[in-house]
């Protein structure tokens, strides 16, 4: 017989009972998967100035990797509830990644990068199904929990990915790192492969339910807020702050370095982001995430030394590990799980545009006004708007 949550009543159908010892072997999936994207990304803009020495084009490039996501993630999330099932998007996903790892790491020329960079921006869409495939593992009452146990395994997947990153570049050149995360991806496909798929009731697609949860508050509101925080991140982390690290000296050892204790820090905002929306309010801990990230990266544009460089960027994960499972989980908290891939894939699609043009804009910004000044500008762009629509929370 069904047991009942002892606080809300909840029925937990023996269906999840069963799929808790799941668990874990998902969370291996999700290291994987995001060991196969992060392996080569703290000097991939490093890389890239192998290739071109045009900064504009350096964002471009970089930029491929939301601008895919935008594209591709929406209609993703509608196809998994239309089909009502995600695994084979997750394959797809996965082996699509790998050989966007492999197309990157020998690009010959930068447009041959963009091409690679561009695959991995398609791949990064089975996102989608794997959070929902993994909260399905829980009740609707715990989402935040899931998509912050979710995201904790990404980012120690992460964590470990840019932390061997510097040792790979050593070891075996830029293009071990690439040929390692496509192992890393393929890896994750063969266990997923084998991972059970519970299927849901098959919804039509129809541009009025899209529409719905788009301008649904609880999903509008959240995806918002995440797109400014992907923006300034892929901005400053995954962008420029490798570059100005290697202007004041840093080996390749110690920009793997930068970003794997950006990850670390933003691991503990990941631990304590599910209890601090419970004390504090969803609202008062995503402003506090937006000030962390604005500060982290106004204070990038004066940092006088590696040292400042490492402090600003702790600060900036630590903003960021807070914002991203509470805006994730509150996306879909209000949604009914037929329903939750389309809202996840508005989600990440909101997102995914923080994550283009965080790139895009600071590479044109930088070009034109210098990479100082660019991180001022982006600084203000999230500051004001992510505390407005932070509070805004409040209301729900």
């Amino acid at each position: 017989m069904p047991s009942s949550h002892p606080q809300t009543g909840t029925i937990l159908s023996p269906q999840r009972t069963r799929q808790k010892p799941l668990i874990p072997v998902f969370l291996v999936v999700v290291f994987l998967y995001w060991v196969g994207l992060y392996l080569y990304v703290p000097t991939l803009p490093l890389y890239l100035q192998t290739r071109t020495s045009d900064l504009a084009l350096v964002g471009t490039v970089l930029s491929m990797y939301g601008l895919w996501q935008l594209v591709v993630r929406l209609p993703v999330g509608i196809s998994v509830d239309w089909v009502g099932r995600r695994k084979p998007f997750i394959l797809v996903g996965l082996v699509v990644l790998a050989a966007g790892d492999l197309v990157l790491g020998s690009a010959p020329d930068i447009g041959t990068a963009m091409l690679g960079r561009a695959l991995i921006g398609v791949a990064a869409a089975c996102w989608v199904p794997l959070v929902v495939l993994f909260s399905g593992l829980f009740q609707p009452h715990e989402a935040v929990r899931a998509t912050a146990m979710v995201a904790m395994a990404g980012c120690i997947g992460r964590i470990v990915a840019t932390a061997l990153n510097g040792w790979l570049n050593q070891l075996g050149g830029y293009p071990l790192a690439f040929q390692a995360a496509a192992g890393a991806a393929l890896g994750a496909a063969a266990i997923i492969a084998i991972f059970p798929d519970p299927s849901t009731p098959p919804k039509n697609p129809s541009l009025g339910t899209v529409w719905s949860l788009a301008t649904r508050r609880s999903v509008l509101l959240p995806s918002l807020i995440q797109m400014l925080v992907h923006l300034a991140d892929f901005a400053a982390t995954f962008t420029f702050i490798p570059i100005v690290a290697r202007q004041q000296g840093a080996s390749d050892l110690v920009v793997s370095a930068l970003l794997s204790l950006n990850l670390v820090i933003g691991l503990l905002g990941n631990s304590v982001s599910s209890r601090l929306s419970h004390r504090m309010g969803p609202h008062w801990t995503s402003a506090a995430g937006i000030i962390l990230i604005a500060f982290g990266v106004g204070g990038a544009a004066i940092a006088p030394s590696l040292g400042f460089l490492f402090f600003f960027q702790l600060c900036i994960g630590l903003g960021f590990g807070l914002i991203y499972p509470l805006c994730m989980g509150l996306s879909i908290h209000r949604v009914q799980e037929n329903e939750r891939n389309t809202a996840m894939g508005l989600h990440q699609s909101f997102y995914s545009v923080g994550m283009f043009t965080g790139p895009w804009l600071s590479g044109r910004l930088a070009s034109w006004i210098g990479i100082p000044a660019m991180f001022g500008v982006i600084a203000a762009l999230v500051l004001v708007p992510g505390i407005t629509w932070s509070l805004a929370l409040r209301k729900r």
